[in-house]
């Protein structure tokens, strides 16, 4: 290490080697660092799987434009809109398709485990082209009789033997609202904050779980426009077209931006992951500004040394920016191994997508250098107003 810091910096690593000769300190320095990495690495990644499980739903869809309620904040929290805008949206020139998509929460005990799973209930037309993931496509078909069901085998609490059932024989019952309801195929699409799986039925099998609901408000209206279509304008223009404010269409990506910014802005976790990244900022920041600053007190005598004999200031200020930096490299990556393991356990234990994308750790790596940059130039405030003789 000592070698390498010489060769990088063209000196002996004295920040290095004034570290080094407290182990302890350095032990416990590091520590800190791991530690505020850990912290900070685990709430962006739960942020991230609060953001990608809301829109999951969403991107499953086969749309290229989402007509949804005028108020729409959230999957979580819908209004329904007039079918009749289906019909003035299919008027709109470049519109090929248009699909009514019914969508609610409906909570089911496992009566094997005593589990109780709450499920996002997606209704639609056995013979609609609603889907773009193909294990949900393909097996639409199966839902043209009637109380039929797909179910989500990455739904938290999955129990394993209804795959097992489906598998052998092709059919898993449950009972779900105080009706029989035959679960005939599988497909994956994981838990969210606010629901623990998905399930698909058709349109009638819908009203006949949820009779709440009707036929003429659904929750969504998927839009396909033709080959070549400019979506922007075709929104545009269905919009336009929408004389009665209670609808409003959106891009696909523009209706996961809306998912997602209310996630972030509105939700109270939102909020609560955001704040932990700070909270986890702040902690190493203070961590390392404790060690730096007792390293430079201890250390006073040499530092007023080098500046009797002529060192500048920004001289000690390298000194301390080395000690800062070699804390930031040797406290990150512990910190990325340990949250790696934790990121595992974390979607095993929730059946979330608690991923790390190759970005994440550059940009934690950039708080932790940011983090140990402010600890050092704060420690160093005392060096470089002091007087030598005021030193010894």
């Amino acid at each position: 290490m000592t070698f390498v810091l010489t060769w990088l910096i063209g000196r002996l690593p004295i920040g290095w080697l004034q570290l080094q000769h407290n182990r302890t300190r350095l032990l416990s320095a590091v520590g800190g660092v791991t530690f505020a990495n850990v912290l900070i690495f685990m709430q962006l990644g739960f942020m991230g799987a609060l953001f990608e499980s809301s829109v999951k739903a969403h991107r499953s869809w086969n749309a290229d434009i989402v007509i949804a309620s005028s108020d729409f904040r959230s999957i979580r929290e819908l209004n329904p809109l007039p079918r009749a805008r289906m019909f003035q949206a299919l008027a709109v020139d470049g519109v090929a398709e248009a699909e009514c998509l019914y969508v609610a929460p409906k909570t089911w005990t496992d009566p094997e485990t005593g589990d109780t799973t709450t499920f996002r209930v997606t209704g639609v037309r056995p013979d609609a082209h609603a889907f773009k993931d193909e294990r949900i496509q393909s097996q639409l078909h199966l839902l043209r009789e009637g109380d039929v069901g797909l179910v989500d085998e990455g739904s938290r609490q999955f129990n394993p033997h209804i795959s097992e059932n489906i598998a052998r024989d092709g059919v898993h019952q449950v009972e779900i609202a105080g009706r029989r309801l035959e679960l005939r195929g599988l497909f994956h699409q994981g838990a969210s904050f606010d629901a623990d799986g998905a399930l698909v039925v058709s349109d009638q099998t819908f009203f006949r779980m949820l009779p709440q609901f009707r036929a003429g408000t659904p929750s969504f209206i998927l839009v396909r426009c033709d080959a070549g279509a400019d979506v922007e304008r075709v929104m545009a223009d269905i919009n336009a077209s929408f004389s009665e404010a209670d609808a409003r269409a959106f891009t696909m990506e523009g209706i996961v931006r809306a998912e997602q910014s209310y996630q972030r802005r509105q939700t109270p976790i939102g909020f609560v992951f955001s704040f932990g990244i700070v909270i986890g900022f702040i902690v190493g920041l203070v961590m390392v500004y404790q060690v730096l600053t007792t390293d430079v007190q201890d250390h006073l005598p040499e530092y007023a040394t080098f500046k009797a004999i002529g060192y500048s200031s920004w001289y000690f200020l390298s000194v301390v920016f080395e000690e800062a930096l070699s804390l930031a490299t040797l406290g990150f990556f512990p910190g990325l191994m340990i949250s790696l393991v934790l990121y595992h356990v974390a979607a095993e234990a929730t059946a979330l997508p608690i991923t790390m994308p190759w970005t994440r750790p550059l940009m934690v790596s950039g708080f932790t250098l940011l983090m140990c940059t402010i600890s050092g130039a704060l420690a160093t405030r005392r060096l470089a107003q002091a007087d030598p003789a005021d030193l010894f």
